[in-house]
């Protein structure tokens, strides 16, 4: 193994199985703590070393049996797949016992020993909120409180939980005449970062792109020489909440389905909580899935694909590292399951590849829309809806927004990000590697136009407020981290979105789990359907918008946009970025949550980033030494690591690095464990 000169990993073996071992001891060494933190959450355990605060999601993670379900897909994973993955977790194992992190004196954890399914209930609890089902909760839950003629009324197409830009450009719009693909998958921003810098190489194949620690090989960006391969959230709908009739006989418990009343399983499970005593919950299992909610007279199941099919999908995984065009990509992900992703893919013969990749069903309408009854047959699953996909003629963009992927959602995020790439595509024909930072940094504000278009309409202004209406009219609608129009653009929206959410305030306090309560928030509901809100006719939005503006207005002085835009990592200890010996690092950044340059504050509540780009990169089919990348943080996961967050100076500016090591100065690539 190497390591280039920002600890990126460069691991060589003899084969495809000695490879996978030494990417697991690799990880284990790198990221130890985010490692046992993974194990734990899909297990339902982290509560044992969190304390309480930890107890909403272990409760989830149990009844939704994520650790049954990584297991059952283990077992029916081919002999192939079984034995690379296994050869994983044998890396990981050999290790993780000698492995150090602060965060281990911090609770009091000892790293634990892996099963041959973890990297599975890694990659399951990761992606189980993927498919948004608790927002059929929050419809379910407008219904009730304001009526069925509002259960669409907050239709966000805006900001979800996960996402991403992606392009491709086709050589003939390239410098090189090669292709090109770049993007920036859109999370939340943790320490240690979600994605992990890598190259493979065997006599088998030659991979570097972006892995998930915990998870063997390269499936979501990764460029093999010949072939390069990219996704982003298809944001398809393929989870179900059924409301369930359960009713008790002595030890036994029956569901009501639509044949009537049949058994379902039943256990009890002990969670143990750190500082607290151990609590008891019952895991019951009917044959439309696991309850997930048994709360204030709700009873609701999951039905869930890997759950349904026992299949997640792994068998991709080793095959595509194998890949050398993009033919082999497409027949690969018909094996794909979870989640369901738009993919992009370029190789050297000039192959292009565009096509959604993963599993939905087919039913009912109504089950994408809100919680449905599982006594009715109506709302069955009844087959597979097939995977669309598309010929790409020229660049083409994918940000999570309506598109190839519209016949399997409900509800997309909204189309200015992915407008706005395919305008800058557009604007020329001679696009180079350097070239994807304009595009990765473009700051236009699409959405602006819903405030700032109405402002005119506004009557009897005071002078302050006047004087600011002109400034946000004639503003570029740039967020950039030195404008204060952009701050003051943000505090505006923040003022409408408060008073919108006091319009509304008969959907708070709604009853559910606590792991459920900040999907059913009113005010993030309300700051993610801003712009359906404002274009509503059933509401008189001009006072609320000229209330916010004279707040505003009145409220002195204005700071840049970046003193409170700032990138804010979460760990769930939290633990600070810096040690108290480092100096400091600015964290002020440009962007917002519907710009290319995407940054999203909390929903309504502060401007601090929580959501940004947890890796940026740009793949070259043309000189695969050329590609480029950047994380947020760095390769190490270890605070006080020399390459923790080494690289967060230059992702905060934008910038990306050398992909691969030959690209970095000769004495780094010596470095070698």
């Amino acid at each position: 193994m190497t390591r280039d000169a920002y600890g990126v990993p460069h691991l060589q073996a003899g084969d495809p199985l000695a490879l996978v071992h030494l990417q697991g001891e690799t990880t284990a060494r790198d990221r130890a703590w985010q490692l046992e933190l993974a194990r734990h959450r899909f297990n339902g355990t982290t509560a044992s070393f969190l304390g309480p605060e930890a107890l909403p999601w272990d409760t989830f993670a149990r009844q939704a049996r994520l650790a049954d379900t990584a297991r059952q897909c283990f077992d029916a994973l081919d002999d192939e797949t079984r034995a690379w993955v296994t050869s994983y977790v044998d890396g990981v194992n050999s290790a993780l016992p000698s492995a150090e992190a602060p965060e281990f004196a911090a609770t009091g954890l000892t790293p634990g020993k892996w099963e041959p399914w973890t990297p599975l209930g890694i990659w399951l609890a990761v992606h189980i909120l993927f498919a948004g089902f608790p927002s059929k909760l929050w419809r379910t839950h407008v219904a009730q409180r304001l009526g069925e003629e509002y259960l669409q009324l907050f239709t966000s197409e805006g900001p979800h939980t996960s996402g991403s830009n992606g392009w491709l450009i086709p050589g003939s719009a390239t410098a090189t005449g090669q292709a090109i693909i770049a993007g920036d998958p859109h999370r939340y921003i943790e320490h240690p970062g979600v994605y992990q810098q890598i190259r493979l190489a065997c006599p088998s194949y030659d991979v570097l792109g972006l892995a998930v620690p915990g998870i063997p090989g390269i499936a979501h960006f990764g460029h093999a020489g010949k072939v390069a391969w990219a996704i982003t959230n298809a944001t398809a709908d393929y989870q179900d909440l059924y409301a369930e009739q359960l009713r008790r006989t002595g030890s036994s418990i029956e569901a009501l389905g639509p044949s009537g009343w049949a058994p379902a399983s039943f256990h009890t499970e002990v969670i143990e909580v750190a500082g607290a005593d151990p609590v008891t919950i019952e895991v019951i299992e009917t044959d439309r899935g696991p309850i997930i909610v048994d709360h204030a007279g709700q009873t609701l199941s999951l039905r869930y694909p890997p759950r349904v099919l026992r299949r997640l999908g792994f068998e991709a995984m080793p095959r595509l590292l194998q890949a050398t065009s993009t033919a082999d990509i497409d027949d690969i992900l018909e094996d794909w399951v979870e989640p369901v992703n738009v993919v992009f893919a370029a190789d050297i013969n000039g192959g292009l590849l565009h096509r959604v990749a993963g599993v939905v069903p087919e039913r009912h309408q109504a089950n994408g829309l809100r919680v449905v009854p599982a006594w009715e047959s109506a709302f069955d699953w009844t087959g597979w809806k097939p995977m669309p996909k598309a010929t790409v003629n020229g660049p083409e963009a994918m940000a999570n927004a309506r598109g190839i992927a519209t016949p399997l959602g409900v509800e997309f995020a909204a189309p200015h990000r992915v407008n706005r790439i395919r305008e800058l595509l557009h604007e020329r024909s001679d696009w180079s590697i350097d070239d994807m930072r304009t595009i990765h940094t473009d700051t236009y504000l699409g959405s602006a136009h819903r405030i700032i278009d109405r402002l005119p309409e506004l009557t009897d202004l005071s002078a302050e407020a006047v004087a600011l209406r002109t400034e946000l009219v004639d503003w570029d609608r740039r967020m950039d981290a030195t404008s204060t129009t952009a701050s003051t653009y943000a505090a505006v929206r923040k003022a409408v979105i408060a008073r919108l959410t006091e319009r509304f305030s008969i959907l708070e306090n709604p009853e559910c789990p606590d792991i459920f309560a900040p999907y059913l928030d009113t005010l993030t509901h309300v700051s993610y359907a801003l712009e359906n809100l404002l274009e509503s006719a059933d509401l008189d939005v001009i006072p609320l918008i000229q209330g916010a503006l004279e707040d505003v207005a009145a409220a002195k002085p204005r700071q840049p946009w970046g003193e409170t835009h700032q990138l804010t990592p979460l760990h769930p200890l939290r633990t600070p970025l810096f040690t108290p010996t480092e100096e400091p690092i600015d964290l002020a950044l440009s962007g917002d949550h519907h710009c290319v340059w995407s940054t999203s504050p909390m929903p309504g509540l502060a401007d601090l980033c929580i959501r940004a780009s947890a890796a940026r990169f740009a793949w070259d089919l043309a000189d695969r030494s050329a590609s480029t990348w950047v994380v947020p943080l760095g390769a190490s996961g270890i605070q006080g690591n020399a390459h923790h967050h080494d690289q967060l100076p230059l992702w905060l500016r934008g910038d990306l690095i050398p992909a691969d090591a030959t690209k970095q100065p000769p004495a780094a690539n010596s470095a070698s464990d």
